[in-house]
């Protein structure tokens, strides 16, 4: 078998099993509600993946560099749904998730200006969250309409993970770890929510969605420092299990905090 046929077949398993991943994520976020499905959107269920393909491509050093890259642009992340949060309220699903969009690419080229440390990073990720969190509250709470899913749901989120992966796994080798770690935390699952949910159910309840994110986006932040620390000490695989562990563990904490507050309340 030829080298780029592998290449090609190789390339297409991953970009399945990826979109796979993030379909079954996405619908399980349709019936939940705003709060589960939040819990479930910040998981890593479209970086992991990306990471992991870049890891079974690369040594744990490019890894670690990609996760140092990926920290700030969690941060950017946390203003792209603020940005929609806001303007969900009032506008439609292109004009709201384009201007965040545009936020989020206007941050993400920002901060290649900036030779980022893990201490910067988190610096950042902390400022971001203590002005954003805040902000986000206030559309949290929405009732959730019954969704009735349509023919072209499925293939189209398919087809924008797929793409994603795609562009990651054949890029990486050509434009380093840095681009490669902003591209891995491309707002995949978030932008996937925005354009498909918003036109079905309005504006308010995706956006209740997107704010609940805040706190798992936190996690999520964490469990990237978490990867660019255990990768440079313990090698690619244990730094993806510890930064996995990490995130599965803060938003299952965020969840039975939640709980326990309606059992008291």
């Amino acid at each position: 078998m030829s080298p780029d046929l592998v290449f090609f077949l190789t390339l297409a398993l991953r970009m399945a099993v990826t979109a796979a991943f993030v379909v079954s994520a996405s619908i399980i976020t349709e019936r939940s509600g705003p709060v589960i499905g939040a819990l479930i959107a910040t998981l890593p269920i479209s970086a992991g993946p990306s990471y992991v393909f870049l890891a079974l491509d690369h040594d744990a050093a490019f890894i670690a560099n990609g996760a140092l890259a990926s920290l700030p642009i969690n941060a950017a992340t946390i203003w792209l749904a603020l940005t929609y949060v806001v303007l969900a309220q009032r506008h439609g699903a292109l004009v709201s998730w384009g201007c965040a969009a545009v936020v989020w690419i206007t941050l993400a080229a920002a901060s290649r200006w900036f030779q980022w440390t893990l201490t910067g990073g988190l610096i950042v990720n902390a400022v971001t969250f203590a002005i954003c969190l805040p902000l986000l509250k206030r559309f949290q709470h929405v009732r959730m309409p019954l969704i009735t899913r349509r023919w072209y749901d499925i293939p189209l989120r398919a087809s924008l993970v797929a793409t994603l992966v795609a562009t990651v796994v054949t890029l990486s080798g050509w434009v380093g770890p840095y681009v490669s770690g902003v591209l891995a935390l491309f707002p995949l699952v978030f932008s996937s929510m925005m354009l498909i949910l918003h036109p079905r159910i309005g504006g308010k309840p995706t956006a209740a969605v997107v704010a609940n994110g805040g706190w798992g986006m936190m996690g999520f932040g964490i469990g990237i420092a978490v990867l660019h620390v255990a990768a440079l000490r313990f090698g690619s695989a244990a730094g993806l299990c510890l930064a996995l562990l990490t995130c599965v563990s803060w938003n299952l904490a965020l969840w039975w905090n939640g709980r326990r507050r309606l059992t008291h309340s």
